[in-house]
């Protein structure tokens, strides 16, 4: 029998990553010599892979532009990151919340809109890259919320759908997951609202770690 997987997006449900983000985002549009964009969009657009997030700022401009200012938001949060300016802490609770699921036999898997190495980096930072099975990222699927990422997960773990989780903070994470034919959890630490997670068909929206806990292991 198939264990059960949980699967977590990264910035927004299992780090806390918004001043950082916010920060390169302008730094980006400051190299094109635009305005800076409007904080609370940027945190909407968290999710997306980064050429669709920077449509969502710049919806007059074309793809290939889209494409060059999402190139400089990598480069701008390389360079904070390696001027220590990155701040990317774990969620309060979601080192014991991993524990707890490990220990009843669960796998652990993240699908994020982040790239290979940022995701890496994070992870490793935060002493928790080694608990997880599956890494699936921007950097090799479509933009959340096509299915490809918790696909790749299943196939990873030899997982059944009906048995697994998307535990995300923004409605591309639930619109996933219901596109994939697994269950979503939302959170309210993160980027979107919790009554558009329910929306979008979150059967919960958990208000700290410790209570996804208890409602995927009731």
């Amino acid at each position: 029998m198939s264990a059960p997987i949980a699967i977590f997006d990264c910035d927004g449900t299992l780090i806390d990553g918004q001043a950082s983000i916010c920060e390169a985002m302008e730094a980006a549009f400051a190299a094109f010599d635009l305005p800076a964009p409007e904080r609370g969009q940027v945190r909407r657009a968290v999710g997306l892979n980064l050429p669709q997030a920077v449509r969502t700022l710049l919806p007059e401009e074309d793809e290939a532009f889209h494409h060059r200012v999402a190139e400089t938001y990598k480069r701008e949060f390389r360079t904070a990151r390696t001027e220590g300016r990155i701040a990317q802490p774990l969620v309060p609770g979601i080192v014991d919340l991993l524990d707890r699921l490990a220990g009843a036999g669960w796998q652990l898997a993240v699908a994020t809109g982040m790239s290979d190495r940022g995701l890496a980096h994070c992870l490793a930072e935060n002493g928790i890259r080694d608990r997880f099975a599956s890494l699936q990222t921007a950097d090799r699927h479509p933009s959340k919320p096509d299915p490809s990422m918790i696909d790749q997960v299943l196939f990873d773990c030899a997982g059944d759908p009906a048995l697994a989780v998307m535990i995300g903070d923004t409605t591309y994470d639930i619109q996933m997951a219901g596109n994939a034919g697994v269950r979503g959890v939302g959170v309210d630490w993160g980027y979107h609202a919790p009554r558009e997670l329910i929306a979008c068909g979150a059967e919960i929206v958990a208000q700290s770690p410790a209570q996804i806990g208890d409602h995927l292991l009731a």
